[in-house]
């Protein structure tokens, strides 16, 4: 992507019904639109799909679409909703090969699901409406995958966090900046004008300039910056949550056996809403198939979940037999060990995991309450034994400071004298 050459330029109602025309016209769109009591994404063909007048009331457990005040049409004035760019970057399902079996043996087929019509060119695929935490998951999860969407990316800072958001803890939101500017074609501000809805382009990549070319914007000054710092800030004050980051990966490498993935397990019912809507979660299982007479056979790629109890099934069993074991590995890849495979953390603070789960299970509450329960128990192992007794315990993770699941494995050992002996 090319560097912005007209940055900060505002559009109103009409310029923005202009800009998607000329993003329907070039492009395969997905973007917001209301589905029932909620926001998802899907494949619109015109602007007047998206949302309008609405936001979404989101708590533990808990998401439903709420009418803002009379007048107020903005498009963009909610935080997320269960779909993220995870279903394009990384598909629910996709057929991996192929097979055909004949006379002279087998005939391999490229596997794949394809969304262009026969006989017509293939349109490129724009997504629409990504909040910067969602913008940020698209790296996270490319990193992981080694894999870019390859869409022109329209991303729209964040007004109205959710009760359940806590992106401003993550670093992810609610405004893109930094480094991560550059994942999106144009990012957006939205506001409520008096004649409509009223937009600020901070940035354009060389697709986003070539698409507001031909429409009447107009300069911003120190008005509109000044306005969109205010937004900021008010958005990051009214975050549902805040999540203690600091040693927190350190923290629950040594809580794995707190009675607390106990507790959670008696309400966990284990069914993975929470790895499915997660926008970073990228578990999977691999299905063989065939018809009946075995002439035809498919391999097929399809999400899975942490959470199930075959995704750990090895010769013999299942690794992670409980739901305490299933929760705490979630819980722990995704604030911890991520980072020694990664160099980032697993979680972007978009929330869904705590709206989308049937039972509420907050996993902000939970992981502050490892955190703390970490730092107690650290408190009084030193205050019990005074330096001359303490012994300092080096658990390096990458070059993190984290430590690695042998790291806490030897810890254990060490700590119970465990022996594996003659039986």
């Amino acid at each position: 992507m090319g560097s912005t050459s007209r940055p900060w330029v505002a559009l109103d109602d009409s310029g923005f019904r202009s800009l998607m025309a000329g993003i329907l016209d070039a492009y395969r769109t997905v973007a917001p639109t209301v589905q029932g009591s909620t926001v998802a994404l899907r494949e619109i063909s015109s602007a007047d799909e998206l949302p309008s007048g609405v936001t979404l009331a989101q708590e533990p457990g808990s998401c439903r679409l709420v009418p803002l005040g009379d007048g107020d049409h903005r498009r963009f004035a909610w935080a997320v909703g269960p779909d993220s760019a995870k279903g394009i970057q990384h598909p629910a399902q996709v057929e991996l090969f192929r097979a055909t079996v004949g006379p002279d043996g087998f005939e391999l087929c490229a596997g794949g699901d394809h969304d262009d019509v026969p006989g017509q060119p293939s349109r490129p695929l724009a997504i629409v409406g990504l909040r910067p935490c969602d913008v940020a998951a698209v790296g996270v999860l490319g990193r992981v995958l080694d894999r870019d969407p390859g869409a022109l990316v329209v991303a729209v800072n964040c007004t109205t966090p959710g009760g359940t958001c806590f992106c401003d803890s993550m670093g992810t939101g609610p405004v893109l900046e930094g480094d991560r500017v550059p994942v999106a074609d144009l990012v957006l501000w939205e506001r409520d004008g008096t004649d409509g809805c009223e937009y600020i382009v901070t940035h354009a990549s060389e697709r986003g300039e070539a698409l507001l070319e031909p429409i009447a914007v107009s300069g911003c000054d120190e008005t509109e910056r000044s306005w969109a710092a205010g937004a900021a800030a008010v958005a990051r004050a009214a975050m549902g949550r805040s999540l203690h980051t600091e040693g927190l990966a350190e923290s629950l490498m040594t809580t794995l056996e707190s009675r607390r993935w106990d507790e959670i397990a008696e309400r966990c019912l284990s069914c993975g809403n929470c790895t499915m809507v997660c926008p970073t979660c990228f578990c999977s299982s691999i299905h063989d198939t065939s018809t009946p007479d075995g002439s035809v056979v498919s391999r097929t790629q399809r999400w899975d979940s942490c959470f199930s109890l075959e995704h750990s099934y090895v010769h013999g069993g299942s690794v992670r037999s409980g739901t305490s074991d299933r929760y705490r590995q979630w819980l722990t890849h995704k604030l911890s060990t991520w980072w020694g495979q990664f160099g980032e953390s697993g979680c972007i603070g978009c929330g869904r995991c705590i709206t989308w789960c049937p039972v509420g299970i907050d996993l902000v509450e939970e992981a502050n309450a490892l955190h703390a329960e970490a730092a107690t128990t650290h408190a009084a192992a030193t205050g019990a034994q005074g330096d001359a007794g303490t012994r300092t315990v080096s658990l390096p993770f990458a070059d993190r400071g984290v430590p690695t699941v042998s790291d806490v494995l030897v810890r254990r050992r060490d700590s119970h004298a465990v022996e594996v002996g003659s039986g």
